[in-house]
C-alpha cells in the first residue's frame, strides 16, 4: 500500500492573512468613525470647539511665557556691574584689570569710563556744570562697566560675581541692582507653574468631555451593540469604532486649537510691532513651532483616546443582550 504524503499545514500564510484582515478592519473602523462624525457636523463641531478652547488656553499661556522669556533675555543684556576703582588707581592699572576681566567666562563684555569722561557725563546730567568747573581736582574715580553672562535659571550667579569683583584690590565699590532680575524670574517661574496647573485641569476637562460624548454615542447605539454581542462580537471588536471616534475628536480639537492660537497671534501682531517700534526694538511675536504643534496634536490625540477608553470600558460592560 502506498503511504499517503501528509504535508504540515502552513501557518505562515494563515498568520499573514489574519494580520491583513486585522489591519484592514482597523482601517475600516477608522474611516467609518470619521464618516459617522461627518454625518452629524453640528454636534461634532461643537464638541471639537470645546476641546479646542480647553487646549488653546494652556497652549496660549505657554506661548505668552515663551515670548516673555525672550523679552527678559534681551533685558539681560542691559544688566551692568559698575566697578568704582580706588582714587589712586591709574588708567593703566584700570586697563590691565579690564583686560584680565575680559578673559573670564562669567563676563560677556567690559568697558572703561575714565575719570575725565565720567566728569563730562556728570556735568551734562547733573545740572551743576558751572560749579564743577571751579573744582581744583577731578574727584571721580575710573569706572569699569562689566556686562555679566546672566543665566535665567540661576540669576544668583551674578550676585556671586559681584562679590568676587568687590574683592579685587583695585575696586572700591562693585554695584549692581539685581533685585528686579530676581523678581522677574520669580514671576516667570510662578507663571510657568500656573500654566502647568491650568493645563492639567483643562486636560482633565477634555477627558471628561470626550468621555461623556462617547458615553452618549454608546447609549445611542445600544441596540446595535446588543445585536453585535448576540452574533458573537467581542468587546474589542465593538470598542474599536468608539476609540477611533475619540481619536478623531482629539485630532480635530488639536487642529482647531492651533487655528485659534494662530488667529489670536495674527490679531496681536500689529499692535505688538507698533509697541516695539516705540521702544526702538525689532521684537516680534513667535507662535507654535513645528515640534510644539506636533506635541499639541499628540496630546490631544492621547486625551481623545484616553477619554473614549475610559467611557467604553465603563459603559460597554453594562450592555448585555436580554
Amino acid at each position: 500500500m502506498r503511504k499517503k504524503n501528509r504535508t504540515a499545514p502552513r501557518k505562515g500564510p494563515q498568520k499573514k492573512s489574519r494580520l491583513v484582515s486585522y489591519l484592514t478592519h482597523h482601517l475600516q473602523m477608522l474611516i467609518a468613525s470619521l464618516g459617522y462624525l461627518t454625518r452629524q457636523p453640528v454636534s461634532t463641531l461643537m464638541t471639537s470647539a470645546v476641546i479646542a478652547i480647553a487646549l488653546a488656553l494652556p497652549a496660549g499661556l505657554y506661548i505668552a511665557l515663551d515670548n516673555a522669556s525672550r523679552i527678559s533675555a534681551d533685558w539681560d543684556g542691559s544688566t551692568l556691574i559698575s566697578l568704582f576703582l580706588k582714587p589712586e588707581v591709574s588708567i593703566q592699572q584700570a586697563e590691565k584689570l579690564a583686560s584680565r576681566l575680559r578673559k573670564s567666562a562669567e563676563i560677556e563684555a567690559v568697558s572703561i569710563i575714565d575719570r575725565d569722561q565720567g566728569l563730562k557725563q556728570f556735568q551734562k546730567i547733573s545740572g551743576f556744570g558751572d560749579a564743577i568747573e571751579f573744582l581744583d581736582d577731578n574727584p571721580l574715580p575710573h569706572v569699569i562697566t562689566v556686562q555679566p553672562v546672566v543665566d535665567q535659571q540661576r540669576p544668583d550667579k551674578v550676585v556671586h560675581l559681584v562679590k568676587k569683583l568687590q574683592s579685587e584690590n583695585l575696586v572700591e565699590l562693585a554695584q549692581l541692582d539685581m533685585q528686579w532680575v530676581k523678581r522677574l524670574y520669580t514671576l516667570l517661574d510662578l507663571a510657568q507653574r500656573g500654566v502647568w496647573i491650568v493645563g492639567s485641569l483643562l486636560a482633565l476637562a477634555v477627558l471628561l468631555i470626550i468621555g461623556n460624548t462617547i458615553r452618549l454615542d454608546i447609549q445611542n447605539r445600544r441596540e446595535a451593540i446588543e445585536v453585535s454581542k448576540l452574533i458573537g462580537a467581542s468587546d474589542g471588536f465593538i470598542r474599536r469604532p468608539f476609540l477611533y471616534t475619540g481619536l478623531w475628536y482629539g485630532i480635530s480639537g488639536g487642529l482647531l486649537a492651533w487655528l485659534l492660537i494662530a488667529v489670536s497671534l495674527g490679531i496681536l501682531e500689529n499692535p505688538v510691532q507698533e509697541l516695539a517700534v516705540l521702544y526702538h526694538s525689532s521684537y516680534e511675536l513667535t507662535g507654535l513651532s513645528s515640534s510644539d504643534l506636533a506635541s499639541l496634536i499628540l496630546i490631544s490625540c492621547a486625551l481623545g483616546l484616553g477619554g473614549s477608553w475610559l467611557a467604553v470600558g465603563r459603559h460597554l460592560s453594562d450592555i448585555e443582550p436580554s
